[in-house]
């Protein structure tokens, strides 16, 4: 638990370790301000950065991760085009543009009937085949070479004064105590973060949707099963191939919800997911070395 207080221009600060009761630091000094506190290094929480820097604008960054972790989750691998305009305003898009996958289309499957979804023709628009992983990468490199201030693995951050003209964010790096002035503070540390649960609950209002099942994902490093991403219901349930770059695959059954990784080897899942893909994709599969495998409860939630 950390405590910080300001007398005058001096900031006093002091972190308690709950577990033993015994201080771990105290420390007297100025506090850091930026016009801009960004809680959340994730995509959103860089690219908002990263906005802001190009517009002049001080900016600092917490995030309670690691850089070596928030860069290696595995996450969503498709971007809107919107999203792609985006990154490409914001000039971190040289990476994407060189190797990423412009899609122009996808297929729908019910069993053995299959569909193609022609995304330019029917909206004149594409998708971006690109890691979040890459996009993350991205973002770091062209923050870093902003020189914008960047605390990894933060704990115990509290956002103290948000109904007031100018709030802050207390917080602990390390051993040490700190407290950052802002003009502004931008939470973007998703569904677990702090930032949401500082607003009052009588001033927002939340819908949550839980579902029964999740989705089990396979990283493969295999050429993927088609040249556009596969959406495919069968009676035996949901599957999903989808793909990183021509060497790597990234493919999702349904399960049920409480089901564990633990009770699926990788024949299995390859076996299942044969079993639920049209047979002209099945049959010409091909497995690769697993280079990650995890389930993904799913729900729908929304704060206003």
């Amino acid at each position: 638990m950390a405590f910080a207080f300001e007398v005058g221009k001096v900031t006093f600060s002091y972190a308690l370790d709950i577990k033993t009761c015994e201080g771990i630091s105290v420390g007297i000094g100025k506090p850091m301000r930026s016009q801009v506190g960004i809680i959340g290094g994730g995509p959103a929480g860089l690219l908002l950065a990263r906005k802001l820097a190009l517009a002049g604008i001080d900016v600092s960054l917490l995030e309670r991760q690691s850089r070596e972790h928030v860069c290696s989750r595995i996450r969503a691998g498709v971007l809107e085009w919107g999203t792609v305009e985006q990154l490409r305003r914001a000039d971190v898009s040289n990476r994407m543009d060189q190797v990423g996958l412009a899609h122009d289309g996808c297929i729908l499957a019910l069993d053995n009937r299959t569909v193609r979804m022609d995304f330019a023709g029917l909206a004149g628009r594409s998708v971006m085949v690109y890691g979040q992983t890459e996009i993350t990468r991205d973002l770091y490199d062209a923050l870093d070479a902003s020189g914008i201030r960047i605390f990894h693995r933060v704990q115990d951050v509290e956002i103290q004064g948000a109904a007031m003209e100018s709030p802050s964010i207390a917080f602990r790096h390390g051993n040490e105590s700190k407290l950052l002035n802002c003009r502004f503070v931008a939470g973007c540390d998703g569904f677990h973060g702090v930032s949401r649960e500082t607003i009052p609950i009588s001033a927002r209002t939340e819908y949550l949707k839980t579902y029964p099942f999740g989705w089990l994902g396979l990283l493969s490093e295999s050429p993927p099963v088609s040249d556009e991403l596969i959406y495919s219901k069968s009676k035996r349930g949901f599957s999903l191939a989808s793909m990183r770059n021509r060497n790597l695959s990234r493919y999702y059954i349904q399960v049920p919800v409480d089901d564990r990784v633990e009770n699926w080897s990788d024949d299995d899942f390859w076996d299942e997911l044969r079993r639920r893909l049209p047979d002209e994709f099945a049959e010409s599969l091909i497995t690769g070395r697993r280079l990650e495998k995890s389930i993904a409860p799913l729900r729908s939630f929304v704060s206003e």
